[in-house]
């Protein structure tokens, strides 16, 4: 049993990454609900506060990528922000969207700006959802923020500097001493390029020390297989009903 509700899960976690990104309408309220509606109970999502402090659930600084409107979000009043629409249809949610839709669900929450660690930490504390949530992030800097602020209770994934220590340590028997302790969970891609990332070393020593392994972005079926014979805790993937097919023929599909 982990000490972290956000992990207590029966079985490998499987993470509907950024709502299922490969629907067009990713970090988008129909994403999200569509995901639920297929059975996931874990969404993974991103945050940036607007210039006013307003948190969002959207992956770029930017809105033109997938938005019909343009500018960066950090330098832009909510006011602005929220006359966008993603793929020309969808409002940009909000954080407290996704935690007050869908209540039973655990957010994954990556902090993509520095501008959003006081609106986060801010909305986890109105609305206690600190049991319901783990965050990350690829700045050490932005996540020990969060940490220093929330404490011990919240669960986090290693940054990269420990992501880092963990991959040399499982390369390398003398230098486990690198390998972060207490952190809750790593979160990694399967692969850098040519390089594997996520392999039966890493994933012992991580089990080792605690911690959940959990991979990203995975939509290949084979290759989801693969890091489950691993022993892998969570994978998340854009392309929902491919991990659910999977998770199902292996009779862990439990959400």
């Amino acid at each position: 049993m982990t000490p972290y509700p956000f992990l207590d899960h029966p079985g490998p976690i499987p993470f509907a990454h950024r709502g299922g990104a490969a629907t067009g309408l990713e970090n988008s309220m129909a994403a999200f609900a569509r995901a639920v509606e297929l059975g996931y109970r874990y969404l993974e999502t991103d945050v940036h506060g607007t210039a006013d402090g307003v948190l969002l659930a959207f992956h770029d600084r930017r809105l033109g990528r997938v938005t019909d409107q343009r500018g960066r979000i950090a330098r832009l009043p909510y006011a602005s922000v929220q006359r966008a629409r993603i793929a020309g249809q969808e409002p940009i949610p909000l954080l407290t969207d996704l935690l007050e839709a869908f209540p039973g669900a655990r957010i994954n929450i990556d902090v993509k700006e520095v501008s959003a660690i006081a609106p986060l930490v801010e909305v986890i504390k109105r609305t206690g959802c600190i049991d319901r949530v783990c965050v990350a992030s690829f700045s050490d800097r932005r996540l020990a923020a969060v940490r220093d602020a929330l404490g011990p209770r919240l669960c986090t994934a290693v940054g990269p500097i420990e992501a880092l220590g963990l991959r040399t340590a499982a390369l390398f028997e003398r230098l486990h001493r690198l390998a972060p302790a207490g952190v809750p969970c790593v979160q990694l891609p399967a692969r850098l390029g040519p390089l594997p990332v996520v392999d039966e070393r890493l994933v012992n020593l991580a089990h080792g020390l605690g911690m959940h392994v959990h991979v990203w972005t995975i939509d290949n079926p084979a290759t989801m297989h693969r890091l489950l014979d691993l022993g892998v805790d969570g994978i998340m993937t854009d392309r929902l009903e491919v991990l659910r097919d999977v998770l199902v023929a292996r009779n862990a599909w439990l959400p």
